[in-house]
């Protein structure tokens, strides 16, 4: 999504709406395992140098149960506003406005941005029952309460019976004395 500076300057308030791809999130160290074309729609208005884009993101993302790790359609919309501004001494530490040194300004890098910023820490599926969660996998099984129990006290038990095996000629010594 790119915008030419002189065109927003000069047809202020600049409003806009499209729809943007940003699949390149599924391929990033996130949750994200699918994410739809999400929707873009706003309104770019010019304060002296400065330009305040608000916007809103829409759209629907796929994201992994936190009990199942079944997939969870997780539909987000979320409110942006970026500030950006052409002269390089206006932009302070404290602020949050951009520099742009260029007469191309994109916001595809800020929309993908904001969508990270909406990406709940968890998220749970409504069909998580007993019948549909990952019960196994590559060296690890998930148990029942009573079933780890169980598994628990035999273990304990073969601990105990286990003789050190610096010390299995010992184990037949007063068996030999009794003779």
């Amino acid at each position: 999504m790119k915008f030419s500076l002189q065109k927003i300057k000069r047809e202020a308030p600049y409003e806009f709406s499209d729809t943007v791809n940003v699949d390149e999130l599924e391929r990033m160290d996130n949750d994200i395992r699918e994410i739809t074309d999400v929707k873009v729609k706003g309104e770019v208005t010019v304060k002296g140098d400065t330009l305040i884009f608000r916007y809103t993101i829409k759209g629907k993302m796929t994201l992994p149960c936190a009990r199942t790790l079944v997939d969870v359609p997780y539909e987000f919309s979320t409110q942006a506003i970026d500030q950006f501004t052409t002269v390089e001494y206006e932009v302070r530490e404290d602020e949050d406005i951009q520099y742009i040194d260029q007469e191309v300004l994109d916001l595809l890098p800020y929309i993908k941005e904001n969508i990270l910023l909406e990406v709940p820490l968890r998220v749970y599926s409504d069909e998580a029952t007993m019948d549909n969660i990952i019960s196994e996998g590559t060296g690890w099984d998930l148990l029942q309460e009573e079933d780890h129990e169980q598994l628990k006290a035999k273990n304990e038990e073969e601990e105990k019976e286990k003789v050190d095996p610096r010390l299995s000629s010992l184990k037949n010594y007063f068996d030999d004395k009794n003779d």
